[in-house]
């Protein structure tokens, strides 16, 4: 088996890249699901197989629920929003999402059903800093959280929805980048 960090091409399918830029784009919006959390921010997980010498995403699982601030997790998270994320739009205390265990499992179970494995997650940076004007690249905080994960982080830039752009970074490290293509690249 091909080492998962070792994989420098991510394919989406038409259907899978749809799915995340529609997710991105009615959080951006404003349009809630019922269930869903209430903030202009997408994360989700992703889920493929090996295809060739690339990983193929079958699966986009948007997440509903954020239980970033909930009693077991708030203190850890501050500590981190604390130490390593940059000031923005969004408030300290509402950076940061954690996945409800039901969603995670929800995923790893149609992932094993058809054949495929969790393989990263995704989330969107939606606001430009004077530093960072696309913003489609891993901030320090994404790196830490993401660090020892043996997961790909991708970027979606909404900055301008218009222009999307995503990335792929193993752990997070931006020095570890896939690039992300559709498939199939053959037509």
């Amino acid at each position: 088996m091909i080492e998962i960090g070792s994989v420098r091409t991510i394919a989406f399918g038409p259907a899978e890249y749809g799915e995340l830029l529609e997710h991105a784009r009615r959080k951006l919006s404003g349009e809630y699901l019922p269930g869903e959390e209430a903030e202009r921010k997408a994360y989700g997980l992703l889920g493929g197989r090996w295809q060739q010498d690339c990983l193929q995403v079958t699966h986009v699982f948007p997440l509903r629920g954020n239980q970033r601030s909930e009693p077991q997790f708030r203190p850890a998270i501050d500590g981190l929003m604390t130490e390593f994320a940059v000031p923005s739009e969004t408030p300290m205390e509402r950076r940061g999402w954690v996945a409800h265990p039901d969603e995670v499992g929800g995923a790893e179970q149609a992932c094993d059903s058809a054949g495929a494995m969790i393989f990263g997650s995704y989330h969107m940076h939606r606001v430009p800093w004077s530093h960072d004007a696309v913003r489609d690249t891993c901030t320090e905080l994404d790196t830490r959280l993401a660090e020892g994960s043996g997961m790909w982080m991708l970027i979606l830039s909404m900055v301008d929805p218009d222009h999307p752009v995503l990335r792929a970074f193993f752990e997070g490290r931006n020095e570890h980048e896939a690039t992300v293509c559709s498939w199939p690249a053959d037509g």
